[in-house]
């Protein structure tokens, strides 16, 4: 069982930035490739971001390429979403997920074993 919880979020001004956080519980974090998915209002949840076990494969979705890198230190048990040059479109709620697959990365939710409670991440024009 692995529990997780984010932080980080918060109201943010067109083309600025946010970096969100991701701890989890328990000894076997980098046994876990990470994700992050976001879900605004009316809208299904969508992939972010996915990193592997080691951290060393990394990708993301089109929308955010360039402007978000996802990052993870396993001696801390955690995982970043580094967000830049944000823009409204970019207004959700923000979620971190594990995956214990066999693949280095996944990129679709029902992939995913374990979810965090998600935050909120606002940005106003």
């Amino acid at each position: 069982q692995v529990q997780l919880v984010e932080s980080g979020g918060g109201l943010v001004q067109a083309g600025g930035s946010l970096r969100l956080s991701c701890t989890a519980s328990g000894r076997t974090f980098s046994s876990y490739a990470m994700g992050w998915f976001r879900q605004a209002p009316g809208k299904e949840r969508e992939f972010v971001a996915a990193i592997s076990r080691s951290g060393v494969f990394t990708y993301s979705t089109d929308a955010v390429k360039g402007r978000f890198a996802i990052s993870r230190d396993n001696a801390k048990n955690t995982v970043y979403l580094q967000m830049n040059g944000l823009k409204p479109e970019d207004t959700a709620v923000y979620y971190c997920a594990a995956y214990s697959g066999v693949r280095g990365v996944a990129t679709t939710r029902h992939e995913y074993d374990y979810w965090g409670q998600g935050t909120q991440v606002t940005v106003s024009s």
